[in-house]
């Protein structure tokens, strides 16, 4: 227990001094490893390489390839025409374009860092342009982002089952309808925000010939989501297969549907996804030592035990759960936050009966809230760059997403048929 200890302090002394987290992460592993174990220090470094010999996790670079592919082009420009023509009419329309076009793109990418910059940079200045206050565009941005973690395909869920050992098919399913709940409340929020403060209506007249052709322009891309569905669901190959059929998917549509897609390019997009997959496997790299030394410190067993012998139940093993991912979410990334949580946790829930596919989407759920809350939240971050607008001014016009993301996490911790499950 001496050796966690001391990972945690040098950990957040670190992030403290902002040191990057992944850096801290393997810093403070060492440190403790030196400092309060018996192992060589060697095994630091074996635990980090052992982390990425995983077949599942070839699934990453491939779905970041797809995403890249397809948002790079035209389709981000079709979906948000499509999304302004669907909503654009009602208060707030603009708002909700911006929820309906990262619901749609999040099947595509499956990163919400891509989607707040990708949206963003797009629907931001326009909503501005059109009278929008730049903290409400930016905090609608950050919030409606993080959809794209919880609808399939994403890539934190997959960085779970690799640690959970679940079915990937399982967790995307589980996360269908905690993301429409999640792109409907924050629908309502922004009619209700934007009726409340007079923010104008983009009264754009009904053209169905014209939406029609969106709709078929668009559907060639908002349909792969659903063809990795079908095919994970039918056994009809595994989640790494169906990636990498995604991604060339992916690229015969730039070249054979869109016609956008030159050498230059494609170049961009691969250096593109090169690095955003270094970024993931470098943090997954960093915390997997940390994450082996919390198992084999006994803690998470020896936290079942005493949540056993204290009697707190099902309910409050949940709720702590929640504090905790709550609180880690406002400080580390979802991939390093997920390996170093999964492991502590599962323990926790077997004792209490709690679903694993179940933990996985609170978990998503919980960590993607994170993503929008300061002192760390990344998708934060980016769009209050995109609307050059303060922080703490956006912070403020969050806090009905705030409210809304925590009654939908509620809802999935305690009402387990919210995840539907094959």
């Amino acid at each position: 227990m001496t050796a966690v200890v001391i990972a945690f302090v040098v950990f957040f002394v670190l992030v403290l001094l902002e040191v990057p987290v992944a850096y801290s992460l393997l810093i403070s592993s060492s440190a403790a490893v030196l400092l309060a174990s018996p192992v060589p220090i060697g095994i630091v470094v074996e635990r980090t390489f052992a982390s990425t010999q995983s077949f599942l996790l070839l699934a990453v670079p491939f779905f970041i390839l797809a995403g890249d592919l397809l948002a790079s082009g035209k389709l981000g420009r079709q979906l948000v025409d499509l999304a302004a023509a669907v909503v654009g009419r009602f208060n707030g329309g603009l708002g909700q374009a911006s929820v309906v076009t990262s619901m749609a793109f999040g099947g595509v990418s499956g990163s919400a860092v891509a989607d707040a910059s990708g949206i963003g940079s797009v629907l931001i200045p326009w909503q501005t342009r059109e009278g929008y206050p730049a903290r409400f565009a930016a905090a609608v941005n950050a919030a409606s982002s993080t959809i794209g973690v919880i609808v399939p395909p994403s890539i934190p869920m997959i960085v779970y089952a690799s640690v959970a050992n679940v079915s990937v098919a399982g967790l995307f399913i589980a996360g269908i309808v905690p993301g429409v709940l999640v792109g409907v409340s924050q629908l309502a929020i922004c009619w209700w925000v934007a009726k409340r403060n007079g923010y104008p209506r983009h009264r754009q007249p009904f053209d169905g010939a014209r939406l029609v052709k969106q709709v078929g322009l668009a559907l060639p891309a908002i349909l792969m989501p659903v063809l990795v569905i079908v095919a994970l669901v039918g056994g009809v190959a595994t989640v790494t297969e169906v990636s990498v059929v995604a991604a060339v998917y992916a690229l015969l549509l730039r070249v054979l549907v869109y016609r956008d897609l030159g050498l230059p390019q494609l170049l961009r997009i691969l250096t593109s996804t090169a690095m955003a997959t270094g970024v993931v496997m470098w943090l997954i790299m960093t915390s997997t030592a940390l994450a082996w030394l919390l198992t084999v410190s006994q803690l998470p067993a020896q936290l079942a035990t005493w949540f056993a012998s204290a009697g707190i139940g099902l309910f409050g093993v949940v709720l702590f759960m929640n504090v905790v991912m709550i609180v880690v979410g406002m400080f580390l990334d979802m991939p390093a936050a997920i390996l170093l949580l999964a492991p502590v946790f599962i323990p926790l829930a077997d004792a209490v009966g709690l679903g694993l596919l179940q933990l996985g989407i609170i978990m998503t759920l919980n960590l993607a809230l994170g993503l929008f809350t300061p002192p760390v939240g990344t998708t934060l971050y980016i769009s209050t760059a995109i609307a050059k607008e303060k922080i703490e001014n956006v912070a403020k016009a969050l806090v009905p997403f705030y409210v809304a993301g925590l009654a939908t996490l509620l809802l999935v911790s305690y009402v387990p048929a919210i995840t539907i499950t094959p």
